[in-house]
């Protein structure tokens, strides 16, 4: 049962954000610089942040060519501009507002690999290296930021690849260190995070809005849903749609060539070097429906492949052992950019980042905090 001090104080706050990942924390300490005065609390599903922020590779990146070619068939050459323009201001804010040392940002370059069977395709993203280039310098003021580097297939170590793109700017970045970070910023601006605290259902009563969880029933003006692909348990009919990203983490292993962050199939698998070891993600494709889904889990399918992918491509001559498994829940939909909107009177949310959390997520967070004061 709750005490009158716990009601009085714990329960009831100006705004309340439902979910602790990377928008909304980035949402919270927006909101708390520009209005210091507000009461802001976060209810968090788990003990730590669900879905993807602390799951995901921990790629700064905008788009390996292959995926930005199939973004702008959809959104056209403007919209690819501006989406482009989003991440990398993105990244950049992420960068300012934490600090490099914070979240291990490190500039190793970004690579696109292609076998010698997928030679349309190499083709097609060579041919558009000039295009994606001067959409770049115009954003980033960088002249060459994609460029052949066949060069450095051997000194990876790789198997079975004769075309290797170079993205010069991408980077990798430690996720628990950022999360970390993101966490230390919110809460010495004042905010509450609860753990443990899922949200079942949001009611209307009165002038407040009331956020019923199994702790007790919060109170507040505004409500900011950043959950998500959990987004559909309290808002069903948004144009959101999980994606389960299954990932395997190698032990150290001694000399590794690996060097940068790595995309493949359409930026369908991913991989990077950590702390002298392999991580590589991936597999959604060989099963969309099986993981449509927001429940965590491995499937035999999607693992085999990746461990495929280890010894035939990655590490072809190299002794490896897997130390660990797991899997993240992204959100994608029928649009690539986020939803920030009001859904309905002082209901706000901000989901949807197809992927491309580390890259949206300051902005997007931002975006909704700004919707939401306008509000107030």
């Amino acid at each position: 049962m709750i005490s009158y001090w716990e009601k009085q104080h714990f329960f009831n706050y100006d705004i309340i954000i439902i979910g602790s990942g990377i928008v909304g924390l980035n949402a919270a300490i927006s909101l708390k610089k520009e209005t210091p005065h507000l009461s802001i609390a976060i209810l968090e599903r788990g003990f730590l942040p669900s879905g993807a922020s602390t799951k995901n590779a921990g790629f700064a990146c905008f788009g390996s060519i292959s995926e930005l070619i199939e973004q702008e068939k959809i959104i056209g050459t403007t919209g690819l501009y501006n989406l482009i323009d989003k991440r990398w201001n993105g990244l950049l804010k992420l960068r300012k507002l934490l600090g490099d040392s914070s979240i291990a940002y490190h500039n190793y370059g970004g690579y696109e690999l292609f076998k010698p069977l997928e030679n349309e395709l190499s083709s097609l993203c060579v041919s558009k290296i000039g295009h994606y280039n001067e959409i770049l310098k115009d954003i980033t003021g960088e002249k060459e930021v994609f460029k052949v580097a066949a060069d450095r297939i051997s000194e990876f170590g790789f198997k079975s690849i004769d075309i290797l793109l170079e993205n010069t700017l991408e980077a990798q970045i430690d996720t628990g260190k950022m999360m970390q970070s993101l966490t230390g910023k919110a809460l010495a601006e004042g905010v509450r995070i609860f753990n443990s605290c899922l949200v079942t259902q949001l009611k209307e009563e009165g002038d407040k809005q009331v956020i019923v969880t199994k702790e007790g029933n919060f109170c507040c003006k505004k409500v900011l849903l950043c959950t998500n692909a959990f987004v559909k348990d309290l808002l069903p009919s948004l144009d959101v749609v999980p994606g389960r990203g299954q990932v395997i983490i190698t032990k150290p292993i001694k000399d590794l060539k690996v060097k940068g962050t790595f995309h493949y199939n359409k930026g369908y698998y991913y991989f990077r070097n950590i702390d002298g070891r392999i991580l590589l993600g991936g597999g959604r494709n060989l099963d969309f429906k099986t993981e449509e889904t927001t429940e965590f889990g491995l499937t035999e399918l999607v693992q085999n492949e990746l461990k495929k992918l280890l010894l035939d491509v990655i590490l072809p001559d190299t002794f490896f052992e897997i130390e660990q498994s797991w899997s993240g829940i992204m959100a994608f939909g029928s649009a690539i950019d986020p939803i920030i909107k009001e859904i309905k009177p002082n209901i706000f949310c901000a989901v949807r980042c197809n992927g491309m959390g580390i890259a949206m997520g300051t902005q997007t967070g931002e975006d909704a905090a700004r919707l939401v004061m306008k509000s107030l």
